[in-house]
């Protein structure tokens, strides 16, 4: 077959592909899950897994049903009480992970601690928080925004015995506060949260505020949760490829949910169980396999069942996962733009292109956060997509929405308003045609469509950053000329390996390329977004580009010749030397 007719094959393997999705089979779970309350743990989260299971069955998919003990913390009540002269109760939720109340509570002074009057209104969802200088010791902090691990380790590091934290609409959010990602161990157990934390409404919170600052304020938080081990259902599907079988990409999103959670995440549920029925309906069409599977506990147990998955098949993962795609809250309610999607730098070409040839729309991609399942990062697995697509910045400010982190831009995301109207079965047809274009061209592309130009441009810039953020006080010039040999390679071995591009899967020289593509994103990847090493989990908190580097940008802050400033810079000098020599090991993978 030469090159014209291999090309006419692919692009009519992929509009057949394409023309084989339906709404049927994904909007009957939709419709089904609408009526569970998917808690991991529950009864009904088990149901839920049960039909997904029932129906890989009826459709002839193999498929695993594990069922490991994941560490969980699930919020039951929770409520602030005011006593005299108030006397009011307001209603509240408490965060997983939250420390449960005796019955008498936790009685203290409030203090309000505003936001900055520059900050960005958008940045509601991870607040820059700064304490003002103010004495949080012993006393109940009230903060603006939701309870997430950075703001309650923020102040609780400051001696605060509780939390209030003011949701910015009607609804009340679920959340999650520990920084600890997945089942603890003993590394990180220490850090699970000793204080109380609880999320208020707008209203009630603007009502707190205001008692607040005339002084003297004091208030009981009560919460309940069930914290321990629970065995839960993760179900994984196998679609084996014909040519490179034990190669595969992972695809996956979570079947747990806060109450009913539609368009968080049935309608990724959907997603996934539509492109397994599709793709084993294609299976002899594809070269590597695609590996699909469903997670429990990802928001009462901060991706417990994503991480169980990475740790019980660490060194398969290592050794054959070419990319994981995550799959969080596609098709969802006027959802028709691609502004903030999550892909690493090194597949931004190649994202951007599925998304514009199936849908025409232009995308912008941004740097994975440390949220949703990304457990893969530490075994160094390339990963793009989590959340897909959502509402323009433009209809959010008619509509007067806040950001938040899923359902599309909804706000109904993470409440009890996370209802069936939420989906939308056009969106999430368009929305499973993206995925499955995107995963087909991945498992069968000749040369695997990873562009590590991009990755090391990204990494110089952030170097270049680092140093003027450290000035003469250390230097990073080894580094940049460590990138710049690298990227040196990189141009002789995507110029040597060009014509491989459309090429032949089963070539000899292909596969030697694409291990070395997967060899590199083991070191890059590992390199730019962890610190804890190859095997373990970086807590789920935000983490800058090369955190090795990165205390860079404490260095104006202290005083030379001071403790913390020679300490800062011998964390310095080990990271540089970690960068380096991670570069130098990619430099001899494309030798």
């Amino acid at each position: 077959m030469n090159l014209d007719e291999r090309q006419a094959a692919l692009a009519g393997l992929e509009q057949n592909l394409l023309d084989h999705v339906s709404i049927a089979e994904p909007w009957a779970l939709v419709e089904r899950f609408s009526t569970l309350a998917r808690v991991s743990g529950s009864d009904e989260e088990r149901a839920g897994a049960d039909y997904i299971s029932d129906r890989l069955y009826a459709l002839g998919i193999p498929h695993q049903l594990y069922e490991p003990e994941i560490f969980l913390s699930i919020p039951r009540s929770a409520r602030v009480d005011l006593g005299a002269p108030h006397n009011l109760s307001f209603q509240a939720k408490t965060p997983a992970f939250s420390l449960s109340t005796s019955p008498e509570g936790v009685t203290g002074e409030v203090v309000y601690v505003p936001r900055r009057e520059d900050e960005d209104p958008a940045h509601i969802f991870t607040p820059e928080m700064d304490d003002r200088g103010l004495d949080v010791r012993g006393k109940i902090v009230l903060f603006e925004g939701f309870s997430g691990p950075d703001e309650v380790d923020f102040f609780a590091q400051r001696g605060a015995i509780g939390h209030i934290f003011i949701n910015p609409g009607k609804r009340i959010h679920w959340s999650i506060c520990t920084t600890i990602w997945g089942t603890p161990d003993l590394d990180s157990v220490e850090r699970k949260p000793q204080i109380v934390a609880l999320d208020v409404n707008r209203e009630d919170g603007d009502r707190l505020i205001r008692l607040a600052q005339e002084g003297g304020l004091q208030a009981t938080l009560h919460t309940q949760l069930d914290e321990g081990w629970y065995k839960c259902p993760l179900i994984v599907a196998e679609i084996p490829g014909t040519l490179e079988p034990e190669k595969h990409l992972l695809v996956h999103g979570h079947h747990d949910s806060w109450d009913v959670g539609v368009g968080d995440n049935a309608t990724g549920d959907a997603a996934l169980l539509e492109l397994a029925r599709v793709l084993w309906d294609h299976r002899r069409h594809l070269k590597r396999s695609v590996r699909i599977a469903w997670w429990p506990g990802h928001s009462t147990g901060r991706y417990a069942g994503s991480t169980w998955y990475a740790d019980t098949f660490a060194l398969d993962l290592a050794e054959h996962c070419i990319a994981h795609l995550d799959i969080d809250s596609p098709g969802c309610r006027w959802a028709d733009h691609f502004e903030q999607v999550c892909w690493m730098s090194e597949l931004d070409a190649f994202c951007r292109q599925a998304i514009r040839d199936v849908t025409g729309a232009a995308a912008k991609g941004v740097r994975p956060f440390r949220a949703g399942d990304y457990s893969f990062n530490n075994l160094g697995i390339s990963g793009f997509f989590m959340l897909l697509s959502e509402m323009s910045e433009k209809q959010r400010a008619e509509m007067d929405y806040y950001a938040v982190g899923g359902c599309g831009g909804n706000i109904a995301w993470h409440t009890e308003d996370d209802r069936l109207e939420i989906a939308d079965p056009d969106n999430l047809v368009r929305d499973i045609k993206i995925y499955a274009a995107a995963i087909l061209r991945m498992v069968n592309a000749a040369l695997l469509p990873f562009d590590y130009r991009r990755t090391v441009t990204e990494m110089a810039d952030t170097v270049a950053a680092y140093q003027q953020a450290a000035g003469e006080h250390f230097s990073f010039a080894a580094v940049q000329e460590a990138l710049t040999a690298l990227a040196r390679d990189l141009d002789a071995f995507y110029a040597r390996h060009a014509a491989l591009v459309q090429g032949d899967p089963a070539d000899a020289r292909a596969q030697a390329a694409n291990n070395a593509l997967i060899a590199l994103s083991r070191l890059l990847v590992n390199l730019d977004y962890s610190r804890q090493g190859r095997f373990r989990q970086d807590p789920a908190v935000a983490i800058d580009a090369l955190p090795d580097l990165a205390f860079a940008q404490r260095l104006p802050e202290l005083a030379p010749q001071s403790d913390a400033y020679r300490f800062c810079l011998t964390q310095l000098l080990r990271g540089r030397n970690h960068v380096i020599h991670t570069l130098q090991q990619a430099r001899r993978v494309l030798a």
